[in-house]
């Protein structure tokens, strides 16, 4: 019975679940797929569970992609560049091994219109998260040449900053604070990575105010990497005004069936599933 899950907190609303039980279903795979709530000081206790259990691997999310790393002993060269793991495979020896899959997800969230039209041009990013690395290294393969973050959290984001313009000196990154005033008007795509506007506490909060959206361009993006639920504040009110929106939805499929490839060595029919996944929830 393959076995796997999915690490971080909050996570009882996540959809992961759903897409990983799919894909098995899909397969003819007999398996599970659990929510294992973790908060940091519990990591270390999360990590013995599943390695005792005989997990065959786990999903990472909000606030670990980043601490799990001290963990790992290799990680691939995509989790390398970006900094944070979202999923680690479980040796037979129990040895753990990192990979990032949400650069290969928040790419497939693009049509290949929508990644041509931003070549060479500049991206906002909301939020220095553990997810804002791997944004950054898609970015980077989607060739924008400008990155800006807008964070609350200065010390962090320039910590972020420097790490960033050490890997990609091809890149013109800056930092800005939200009590600065956000005009938007040279950016191609906005991308939110906090959790404002995600289902609980912050559901029907936007990370920005109408005034910064409609400082945008009428052909930029609005992609917001929170899929639950799909349509979030920031994304209505970016439909209000006509702009093209992206939900996290894509994301999560996407970079959850890359996951699941990396565990059992198989290739999921992914637009099949996504179907499936969409018709589920929906």
């Amino acid at each position: 019975m393959l076995k796997l899950g999915l690490i971080g907190t909050p996570i009882k609303q996540s959809l992961s679940p759903i897409i990983h039980q799919m894909a098995m279903k899909t397969l003819g795979i007999i398996g599970s797929y659990e929510l294992i709530e973790t908060a940091p000081e519990d990591l270390v206790d999360a990590i013995k569970y599943l390695k005792s259990n005989d997990y065959a691997g786990f999903n990472v999310t909000i606030p670990l992609k980043v601490p799990i790393t001290l963990f790992l002993e290799e990680v691939d060269d995509i989790a390398n560049l970006a900094g944070s793991v979202n999923t680690v495979k479980i040796a037979a020896d129990k040895f753990l091994y990192g990979y990032n899959t949400d650069v290969f997800g928040f790419k497939m969230g693009f049509s290949e219109g929508q990644r041509r039209s931003l070549i060479g041009k500049k991206a906002t990013i909301l939020g220095t998260g553990g997810v804002s690395r791997a944004v950054v290294l898609a970015l980077k393969e989607l060739g924008i040449k400008n990155i800006e973050f807008y964070s609350g959290h200065l010390e962090k984001a320039n910590e972020l900053i420097t790490f960033f313009k050490e890997k990609f000196p091809q890149i013109s990154f800056e930092i800005k604070s939200y009590s600065s005033k956000m005009d938007l008007s040279s950016s191609a795509c906005l991308i939110n990575t906090t959790p404002l506007g995600t289902y609980g506490k912050y559901c029907g909060v936007s990370p920005v105010d109408e005034k910064a959206l409609n400082s945008l361009k009428e052909e930029a993006i609005v992609y917001d990497l929170v899929y639950n639920p799909r349509t979030t504040e920031l994304l209505r009110q970016a439909k209000n005004i006509g702009l093209t929106t992206i939900s996290g939805i894509d994301m999560l499929i996407y970079q959850g069936l890359q996951s699941f490839s990396i565990w059992t060595g198989l290739t999921p029919p992914m637009e099949e599933i996504k179907k499936l996944v969409l018709q589920e929830i929906s």
